[in-house]
C-alpha cells in the first residue's frame, strides 16, 4: 500500500510518501525551489517522491493533505465575524484567495497533480485529516514507543493551536485541544515579531538570542511580570489565555498593536538589522521563560491524562530545543521522540501515516534501527556521475577518492588544521536541521570558528550558535546528557569539566563581548549560558560522517565536531551538488566535500558572478 502526503499553500510545503507503513521519501519544496518556506504546491517534491518510490500517482491508494480547509475558513469567517469591526483590511486580503482557490482545494490539488504526470482523477482517494492529528500521526507513528502520550503545540491549523493526544498501537485518541486565537506559539512569534525577526522563520533566533538576557535580573523579572498579567494567562494545564487588546493575528497584516507594546515595555519595536540592545536579549529571555513554563505544564498535564511511560512532540513549538532539554530534564517521562521536521512539513509525513494507520487501520512497522525516520535522510542523493557534471560546467578542480576511510582522514585532517568545510554526502534530510547529509563543519576547539562561519560562510547575525555533532557513546563525555539526540533537537549543558570560569561581571558585558568570551574547550559550541544544541552521530543512521567524526577523534582526542546548514542567510539549505559549489564558492569555505570528491577553494578558477548575489535571498 502506497500513500503520498502532502502539505502546502501556508509555508514549509513538503511531501512524503510511505509505502506498508515504512517511510520511502521526503522533502520540502523550498530545497527544489531554492524559495526558503516555500509554501507553493509541492510540485518538485512530489516529483521526487515519486520517482525515488519507483511509483505512479495511479497506483497510490490514497493522497492525503494536511489540514481540512473548510474547518479552517470556518475558523476564519468566525473570527473575522467576532472581531468587528477590526480586520477589514485583512479580511479584503484573504477571502478572495479562498474563493478562488483553497476553498476548492480538492480541485486544486487534482489539476496540480496531473500536471506532473497524467492519471485518472476520478479514481484518485483524496482524505483530509486534521492539522494537529497529522503533527500527532508525524510525531508518535516514527517513534520506537508502542505506548505514548503526544503533545503538539504549534501557532494554529484549522481551530486547534496545541493538543494532548494519546498514542497506543495503530490508535491515536484526542484529549485535550486549546483553541484559536488563544495560541502559546503564535505568542513566541509576536514576540518574534517585535524583536526585529521574521514570523515562521525567526523563531529560533529569538531561542537564540535568549541566553544573552540576564537571568534573575530586575529587568527579566519586570518583563516577564508584564507579560504575564497583561499579555498571557497560563493556566494549571499549560493551555494560555491571550489578551486580545495586545494582539493583531487574528484579523490584522500584523502580529501586535504595536503601539500597545511600546508603552507595555518601553521601547519600540526593533527593525531587523537594528543593533540588539541589552533589553531586547532580557525581553527575549522574559518569553523563553514563559514559554518553557508553559511546555512543562503541558508535557505533566499529558503525563496526567495518559500515564503513559514516553512523550512524543511535534507542531513548530517542539523546534524550541531549549524547551525541549526542560522537558528532557524533569524526568516526567522516561524518553521523549519529537519528529525532526515538527513543522508544517512534516504534517505531510504525518498525513501519510494518520491515513495508513487510522484511516485504512493497518497496524505499525516495528522500526529497524533508532526509529522509523531513518535518520531524517529521506530527500535524494546524487551519484559520481552527477557530480562530474558540475565539475565540467563550472571547470572546477577537484580530488577522487575510491575509500571512504581515506577521504574521511583528508577531511578531518583539514578541519583539524582550522579549515571550514562544506560537506555533502548521502541523501538530504527532511526537516530544518543539516544532520551531516548537507552540512558546513568545522572545529569546536577553535576559539575564532564561531566568528568565522557567522561572519564569513553564513552572513548572518554574530550571537548566531552552532551545534555539535558528537558520537553517540561518547556524549557524556561532553554534555550532561545520557541518551540520543540524532536530530538536533534538545539543548543541554555542557560538562561541568569542561567549562572555564566566567570574569566578574560578565553579565554587565555588552553582548559582543560576553559572545567572544572563552567558555569552555570548545568554544565554538558552548553557547553563552554553557549549554549546546546537540546532535549524536549513529553508525547504523549515517556510516561515512560516524567515521569521519571518529578520525576526527584520532587526531584531535575530541570525538566531536561543529555542524551548521550548509547555505547562507536566507537560502534553503543546499540540495544539488551544484547548489553545493556554488554555495561554496559564494563564500569563504576553505574545502567542499561532494560525495568521493574534495574541492580546495584556492584550486578553483575565479568565480564569475556579480557582487549583488546575496539579493537573490530574503533575509529570514
Amino acid at each position: 500500500m502506497r500513500i503520498l502526503g502532502i502539505s502546502a499553500f501556508y509555508h514549509d510545503s513538503a511531501a512524503a510518501l510511505i509505502e506498508n507503513g515504512e517511510i520511502i521519501a521526503a522533502a520540502q519544496e523550498e530545497r527544489f525551489t531554492r524559495k526558503k518556506h516555500d509554501p507553493g504546491f509541492p510540485a518538485n517534491a512530489v516529483k521526487f517522491c515519486l520517482e525515488y518510490s519507483g511509483t505512479t500517482l495511479s497506483q497510490l491508494d490514497a493522497i492525503v493533505f494536511y489540514d481540512k480547509p473548510l474547518l479552517k475558513f470556518e475558523r476564519l469567517l468566525e473570527t473575522y465575524y467576532a472581531f468587528v469591526p477590526r480586520g477589514l483590511s485583512s479580511f479584503i486580503t484573504a477571502i478572495p484567495v479562498w474563493l478562488k482557490e483553497k476553498m476548492f482545494l480538492k480541485r486544486l490539488l487534482l489539476e496540480e497533480l496531473e500536471k506532473i504526470e497524467p492519471f485518472d482523477r476520478s479514481k484518485a482517494r483524496l482524505l483530509f485529516p486534521e492539522h494537529h492529528l497529522s503533527h500527532a500521526a508525524s510525531a508518535f507513528y516514527p517513534s520506537p514507543f508502542e505506548e505514548a502520550a503526544i503533545l503538539t503545540i504549534d501557532g494554529v491549523g484549522e481551530w486547534a493551536t496545541a493538543s494532548i493526544c494519546h498514542g497506543k498501537g495503530k490508535d491515536i485518541s484526542i484529549l485535550k485541544e486549546l483553541k484559536f486565537p488563544h495560541s502559546l506559539g503564535l505568542l513566541y512569534s509576536a514576540f518574534t515579531y517585535f524583536l526585529g525577526f521574521k514570523v515562521n522563520s525567526g523563531e529560533y533566533k529569538l531561542m537564540g538570542l535568549a541566553p544573552y538576557g540576564v537571568p534573575g535580573s530586575e529587568q527579566v523579572k519586570k518583563y516577564v511580570d508584564i507579560i504575564k498579567t497583561r499579555l498571557v494567562d497560563i493556566k494549571d494545564d499549560g493551555s494560555v489565555w491571550l489578551n486580545q487588546e495586545f494582539f493583531n493575528y487574528a484579523t490584522g497584516l500584523t502580529m501586535v498593536q504595536e503601539d500597545k507594546w511600546e508603552k507595555l515595555f518601553g521601547f519600540k519595536a526593533r527593525k531587523p538589522e537594528d543593533e540588539l540592545q541589552p533589553h531586547h536579549c532580557n525581553l527575549g529571555l522574559a518569553i523563553q521563560e514563559i514559554t518553557e513554563e508553559a511546555v512543562l505544564l503541558m508535557a505533566r498535564e499529558a503525563k496526567r491524562l495518559t500515564q503513559a511511560d514516553y512523550l512524543c512532540m511535534a507542531g513548530g513549538v517542539a523546534l524550541n530545543c531549549v524547551a525541549n532539554g526542560k522537558v528532557y530534564n524533569a524526568r516526567i517521562f522516561k524518553d521523549i521522540f519529537i519528529q525532526p521536521a515538527a513543522g508544517d512539513a512534516g504534517g505531510a509525513l504525518g498525513a501519510a501515516q494518520a491515513a495508513y494507520h487510522i484511516y485504512f487501520e493497518k497496524e505499525r512497522v516495528k522500526p529497524s534501527a533508532l526509529d522509523g525516520m531513518k535518520g531524517s535522510y529521506l530527500g535524494p542523493e546524487y551519484s559520481d556521475a552527477d557530480v562530474q557534471r558540475v565539475v565540467k560546467k563550472y571547470g572546477a578542480v577537484c580530488k577522487h577518492f575510491y575509500n571512504s576511510n581515506d577521504l574521511c582522514k583528508e577531511v578531518a585532517n583539514r578541519l583539524s588544521e582550522g579549515n571550514v568545510v562544506g560537506w555533502m554526502q548521502g541523501r538530504m534530510e527532511f526537516g530544518p536541521r543539516a544532520l551531516g547529509g548537507r552540512s558546513i563543519l568545522g572545529d569546536p576547539r577553535n576559539k575564532d570558528m564561531q566568528k568565522k562561519l557567522n561572519v564569513k560562510i553564513k552572513f548572518r547575525e554574530s550571537f548566531r550558535p552552532f551545534a555539535p555533532s558528537v558520537l553517540a557513546e561518547e556524549c557524556g563525555q561532553y554534555f550532561e546528557h545520557d541518551s540520543a539526540s540524532p536530530y538536533m533537537l534538545l539543548v543541554q549543558p555542557v560538562s561541568m569539566q569542561r567549562r572555564k570560569p566566567l570574569p566578574d561581571g560578565y553579565h554587565s558585558f555588552p553582548l559582543k563581548e560576553k559572545l567572544y568570551h572563552l567558555r569552555s574547550d570548545m568554544p565554538a559550541i558552548t553557547h553563552i549560558d554553557f549549554s549546546a544544541r546537540i546532535q549524536t552521530v549513529h553508525a547504523e543512521t549515517n556510516p561515512r560522517y560516524y567515521e569521519l567524526v571518529q578520525e576526527f577523534k584520532k587526531l584531535t582526542g575530541y570525538g566531536v565536531i561543529v555542524n551548521t546548514s550548509f547555505n547562507v542567510r536566507g537560502e534553503p539549505i543546499i540540495c544539488t551538488p551544484e547548489d553545493a559549489y556554488r554555495c561554496f564558492m559564494r563564500t569563504e569555505m576553505d574545502y567542499l566535500v561532494v560525495g568521493n570528491f574534495v574541492f580546495e577553494k584556492k584550486q578553483q578558477p575565479a568565480w564569475q558572478e556579480k557582487d549583488n548575489w546575496k539579493e537573490e535571498f530574503t533575509l529570514d
